[in-house]
């Protein structure tokens, strides 16, 4: 085949040796590949060959290293090993500036650097995120410069990364491949490269912009999705309804191929792609003289999550007669997702910021961050235990629910006198809120019907209100 030649063990490499980088690397070195991992950092390299690893994904550490041992995984700064692959993957990073246009300084030096080992025969593939458009009019021009040309001396093509952090290395070996190529001999050859190395079914699209666009798509869905939840649970406060229920009973409609699938309200949206991809949307489609509205819409209601979240927790003590300068909060979870140490655009860093400005003595703790990088992004150094955290603690807001965090003996926490659990994130079931009351917790959580007011407090409200 054209771009994949006909032999046993192909060799890859991996331009971009971070989270999504290295999650593929490893996952392809286990499978019996040839693997090559390529990053600027000599940093990360060097905790490499000492055997620490930064990426606080479940099995991927064992994974590099069984790699790096057995041979099948190599991890360099050189990129010119690059030039000896068959196939290239391109996994670099790809924020957005301010304006929601993409900073393109990693991509461009990439390409730059990858023209200069490129030869013929080879198939590159982006993996990185990027507005419709990238791969075509940034990516192949900086590939030519080898004096190669696209579709005919390489292949080139957009498979877009789709993984979720904690559960990405599952993900990688079950989840269907897009893939978009320039031309039908760079599409065929994308597309049996994935088949091959994962074994997955593919879905080729006929475009690089198709592709492309797939990518947002998807995420642009799931923020908007999640701005719906978020609104719906404001909304649901008003009349002291829990919004899990309306959501429960919600979701079982038959709706397309599938139901309706209202996902979670939370405490914001965080990671690398779903705060930066609906941007990507909006900047490519004003650029082109069309204005989306969905996307900043969504991302203007989650971004304003974790303020409200931290409002929540002050109206609370202030409703038990507790003067918020001086009490105290501790903040359990700090990552942006659960179960993992990830500090990306975190929205927790926006709720303890707000905690702070309101007068509050704010702790935090999370087992799974690196407490250098939490001190510098949120200001105060981790605790190094729960109890030391959560010690005459005002408040517990629980806003991201790690494993470690399952089993607390809420009883047996040395908190202040009728301490507020303010649930972030663990949607604590009805049960689980009553055995909170019971051991003399007060409850708050964002939209659960058992906030202030209660169902009758809140009908009754109503009622009076509309003057009926």
């Amino acid at each position: 085949m054209r771009f994949l030649p006909d032999k046993d063990q192909l060799r890859v490499a991996v331009i971009g040796f971070g989270y999504v980088g290295s999650c593929i690397a490893a996952t392809l070195a286990d499978r019996g590949f040839d693997v090559v991992g390529v990053d600027t950092d000599p940093r990360l390299v060097g905790e490499l060959a000492r055997g620490h690893c930064r990426f606080a994904e479940d099995g991927l550490a064992e994974l590099i290293f069984r790699g790096l041992a057995d041979g099948h995984l190599r991890v360099t700064t050189d990129i010119a090993e690059a030039g000896t692959a068959d196939v290239v993957l391109i996994s670099v990073g790809t924020p957005v500036r301010e304006d929601g246009s993409l900073a393109e300084e990693q991509l461009r030096g990439a390409c730059r650097a990858l023209s200069e080992h490129l030869r013929p025969g080879q198939l590159i593939v982006l993996k990185s995120t990027v507005p419709p458009g990238t791969t075509r009019g940034i990516v192949l021009p900086l590939l030519e410069e080898s004096g190669l040309t696209g579709g005919v001396d390489f292949g080139l093509a957009f498979t877009p990364e789709r993984l979720a952090e904690g559960t990405a290395l599952r993900e990688l070996r079950t989840f269907p491949i897009v893939a978009g190529g320039l031309g039908a001999d760079s599409e065929a050859a994308a597309e049996a490269f994935w088949q091959r190395a994962l074994g997955v079914e593919v879905i080729p699209r006929d475009s690089l912009e198709a592709a492309e666009i797939v990518k947002l798509a998807s995420n642009w869905w799931i923020d908007l999705n999640i701005a719906l939840a978020n609104e719906l649970a404001k909304f649901c406060a008003l009349y002291g309804v829990d919004v899990l229920d309306v959501i429960t009973a919600a979701n079982t409609i038959p709706k397309g191929a599938g139901n309706v699938n209202i996902l979670l309200p939370s405490v914001g949206v965080g990671g690398s792609c779903l705060t930066k991809d609906p941007w990507m949307v909006w900047r490519s489609a004003d650029r082109l003289g069309l204005q989306i509205r969905t996307a900043p819409a969504g991302r203007e209601v989650n971004a304003g999550m974790p303020e409200y979240t931290a409002q929540l927790a002050v109206d609370e003590l202030v409703r038990q007669g507790k003067n918020p300068t001086g009490s105290k909060v501790a903040v359990l979870g700090l990552a942006f997702k659960n179960d993992t140490g990830d500090l990306r655009a975190t929205p927790t860093v926006g709720a303890v910021k707000t905690l702070a400005k309101a007068g509050l003595t704010v702790s935090v703790y999370d087992p799974l961050v690196d407490a250098d990088a939490a001190e510098e992004l949120f200001g105060v150094r981790p605790a190094a235990t729960l109890e030391e955290a959560v010690r005459d603690a005002d408040c517990l807001a629980i806003l991201a629910l790690h494993r470690d965090f399952h089993d607390l003996d809420f009883a047996a926490l040395p908190v202040a006198e009728n301490c507020l659990v303010l649930d972030g994130r663990a949607y604590y079931p009805k049960e689980k809120i009553a055995e909170l009351r019971a051991a003399g917790y007060v409850y708050r959580g964002i939209g659960r019907g058992d906030a202030i007011p209660g169902p009758d407090e809140g009908a009754q409200r109503i009622w009076t209100e509309t003057g009926r």
